[in-house]
């Protein structure tokens, strides 16, 4: 278990990385077509998951139990790791897929604790018996009985601002592809 202090720094640290770690992984990166387009059917399916949690999330004020929340208790985040497979697939580079999984090794399981301890504490009542009905993070295969009540709802989507996460993976590719094209030579 991390120090209290260590694990907040690190905590804090999660979002401010991202660009470095995505700065490492355009260096390392030796990215051809088919790289890319494996990288990219697998990352879309990464984005697919998050716009689907995205759409039925309302954070902090009610517990997400439907739609993706009846297989993963963090489908965001399997999203966010589905995703990140397909960076390391677009790389084309053992260097490229290391940083990858530094990146999810050192952050997710620390984000995916603090956040598990901070809907106990936000939803007492209902976090218990939905936490024992669904997994903390990779998915069953059959949903938990239907908990909750609502859907996916593209409002909620726009609110929370999950096309962020597109624009983000659409930079990534654009680099990737600009690496491909004008320095094909230039990794380790």
């Amino acid at each position: 278990m991390l120090d209290a202090k260590l694990a907040r720094t690190i905590y804090g640290w999660r979002v401010r990385s991202g660009p470095l770690a995505m700065l490492a992984v355009a260096f390392v990166a030796a990215p051809t077509v088919r790289s890319l387009l494996i990288g990219a059917a697998v990352a879309v399916a990464g984005l697919v998951i998050r716009c689907w949690a995205a759409g039925h999330i309302h954070k902090e004020k009610t517990l997400a139990m439907t739609g993706p929340y009846r297989y993963s208790r963090n489908p965001l985040y399997m999203g966010n790791f589905v995703l990140g497979l397909g960076v390391a697939a677009a790389t084309n580079s053992w260097w490229g897929a290391l940083v990858c999984a530094l990146y999810f090794g050192l952050f997710y399981p620390l984000v995916i604790r603090e956040e598990r301890d901070r809907m106990r504490r936000i939803f007492p009542d209902e976090y218990g018996s939905y936490e024992k009905s669904v997994p903390l993070f990779f998915p069953r295969l059959k949903p938990a009985p239907g908990n909750g009540a609502g859907g996916f709802r593209w409002s909620q989507y726009h609110r929370n601002k999950e096309y962020r996460a597109c624009l983000g993976t659409a930079l990534v590719w654009l680099v990737l592809i600009l690496k491909m094209q004008f320095l094909p030579h230039l990794h380790p």
